[in-house]
Formats: structure tokens, C-alpha cells, sequence
């Protein structure tokens, strides 16, 4: 048996629960997970939206500096013209999965209308669907209660997408109730679950 590395990009959006990406980075890059097959390590890289920085300071206080975080401002100063590399390809192609985690209102609407208007929708319009995506859904009571919401998170669960499912707890505003995000143990081991199958299929080809 020997170490495979899964690659994971992580993707944040603009919602509170932004601030459990520290606890989520903490839990999967101290483990190494050991399958029949050998053992899974992971390398992270992370996407920001523009509201996601307003929860992630990751400029003046990042503790993880093996974990490269993109935002807008890279993609956009890393391509001058014909020819350059173009970053949001680049991070799908180099990704095992694709996690989003939280996965705000705003962002899953976004998504579900194919909409790609920043790094983040870009590379999951770019993902390849026969790779894993998980998402994490977070969002108030009433926006998570909206018949849209449904629909949305229906849509893409047939286009191959995989729900980690929202949790109910105190909310930010006050309220209990449904939609804050999974807890941060259980997103990780959902990725660990197909961390394992991708190192499964490694392994068989190898």
C-alpha cells in the first residue's frame, strides 16, 4: 500500500458559516485516512468570493500556508491574453473534488441557472461532471424554506452533485431553526468517504 494525495478544491461563498472554513481546513489536513487501499492524504486549495473575505482574513492571519486561497483579484491578474493560463480551468483540472462549503442563497441560485459571474461559479461550470462535487448548503430559516430552495438544490442533486444537508441549530440572527451548515467534522467526513473511492480508482490504474 502506498500514500495517495486526493487534491480538493474548496470553495466559499458569502455566508457566515464561512468562519468554520478554518475548522474545516484543521480536521482534514491533520488526518491521513487509511483505506484497503493505502492512505489518503489531501491537498487543499481554496476559492474565495469577494463576500466570503468578509468572514476569511486570510491576508493578515492565515495559519495554513501549505493552502494556496485564490479570489477575483488572481484570476483576473493571472490572464493578459491569448496564450496565458487561465486560472479557473487550471484549479478544475488540477481538483480530485470540489467542495463548496457554505453554499450561500445567493451563489446556489447562481449556480442552478448556470449563471458564472466570478472564480467560483466559473470553476464549478467548468467541473467535470464525472468527478465529485459536494456541497454544503447554509443559509437563513425562511431563504432555506422557499420553494426556490428546493428547487435549486434539486437540480443540481441530477446533475450528479452530492448534498451534505444543512443542519438546524441557532442561527446568527437569533432564530433556530433549518439552514445552517453541517457541522464541520461531518463535511470532512463526507470528503474522506470519496477521498477513499478516488484513491480506490488511482490504485486500479496504477
Amino acid at each position: 500500500m502506498a500514500d495517495t494525495t486526493v487534491r480538493l478544491l474548496l470553495c466559499c461563498t458569502g455566508s457566515v458559516a464561512a468562519i468554520k472554513l478554518h475548522d474545516i481546513l484543521k480536521i482534514l489536513l491533520n488526518q491521513a485516512v487509511t483505506t484497503g487501499y493505502g492512505t489518503c492524504r489531501f491537498e487543499v486549495k481554496v476559492i474565495l468570493t469577494e463576500k466570503a473575505r468578509h468572514f476569511c482574513n486570510y491576508k493578515d492571519s492565515w495559519p495554513f500556508p501549505e493552502v494556496k486561497v485564490y479570489s477575483d483579484e488572481e484570476e483576473w491578474s493571472s490572464w493578459q491574453g491569448r496564450g496565458d493560463p487561465v486560472l479557473h480551468i487550471d484549479l478544475t483540472k488540477w481538483a480530485d473534488i470540489l467542495l463548496i462549503a457554505p453554499l450561500d442563497a445567493n451563489t446556489l441560485a447562481k449556480i442552478a441557472n448556470g449563471i458564472c459571474d466570478n472564480m467560483l461559479t466559473c470553476a464549478v461550470r467548468a467541473w467535470d461532471l464525472s468527478k465529485p462535487l459536494l456541497f454544503c448548503p447554509a443559509m437563513n430559516t425562511k431563504m432555506w424554506e422557499h420553494p426556490i430552495t428546493s428547487q435549486h438544490v434539486g437540480l443540481l442533486k441530477t446533475w450528479g452533485y452530492h448534498e451534505i444537508p444543512c443542519i438546524a441549530k441557532l442561527l446568527m440572527c437569533g432564530d433556530t431553526g433549518l439552514g445552517a451548515m453541517a457541522e464541520p467534522q461531518d463535511i470532512v467526513s463526507a470528503v474522506v468517504r470519496h477521498g477513499g473511492l478516488i484513491v480506490a480508482k488511482k490504485s486500479s490504474q496504477s
